[in-house]
């Protein structure tokens, strides 16, 4: 009788393991060429942006559970053209819900450069990877296409090529899309 006890117990503990939700969880990563926004002002020279370059946006969808968290990492991996850019967001005030999105950027001139030339097609998005991080923990990791785990960390990281949105353009477009980006002071 004891022995069934312990295999309940096990078993129930085991269950109560799975069960349990986790803080932040990867939903969607969506890979898309997009052109810069057109403004229009006044009081100095205007200049039309070339509308055929295009920036490549990342954008990931995530849920969170606690109420309210002071501080997500979001760190992307992005084979592009057969180099690996990486890069990262750290935001803060994120709400509970499964509609939080992060998004990152790489700029038309590094495009270009990465293609040596050629023109930039879907096909150069080779694979995407993206973690979430709290306090040094990976919290959860998305790939876009099947890769083995950790395909990113036997390649040479290039650093340094991609942007966040306060850093783009894009800026002052979308405010309550994204999870609000926290500036270093």
């Amino acid at each position: 009788m004891r022995g069934i006890i312990v295999i309940i117990a096990l078993v129930c503990g085991s269950v109560s393991t799975f069960g349990q939700t986790r803080d932040f969880q990867l939903l969607r990563i969506a890979p898309n060429f997009i052109s810069s926004p057109q403004f229009t002002y006044t009081g100095a020279e205007q200049y039309v942006a070339d509308l055929r370059e295009r920036w490549l946006e990342v954008e990931v969808t995530l849920a969170a559970t606690p109420e309210f968290s002071d501080e997500l990492t979001v760190k992307y991996f992005i084979l592009f053209n057969g180099r690996l850019l990486t890069g990262e967001v750290t935001h803060t005030n994120i709400p509970a819900g499964r509609e939080n999105r992060s998004v990152i950027y790489v700029t038309p001139k590094t495009l270009q450069r990465l293609m040596l030339g050629r023109p930039v097609t879907n096909a150069a998005v080779q694979n995407i990877t993206v973690q979430l991080v709290q306090q040094g923990g990976i919290k959860d990791e998305m790939t876009l296409t099947r890769a083995p785990a950790q395909w990113y960390a036997a390649l040479p990281q290039i650093a340094g090529l991609t942007v966040n949105k306060n850093e783009t353009p894009f800026a002052a477009l979308y405010w309550d899309r994204y999870l609000q980006i926290k500036t270093a002071r």
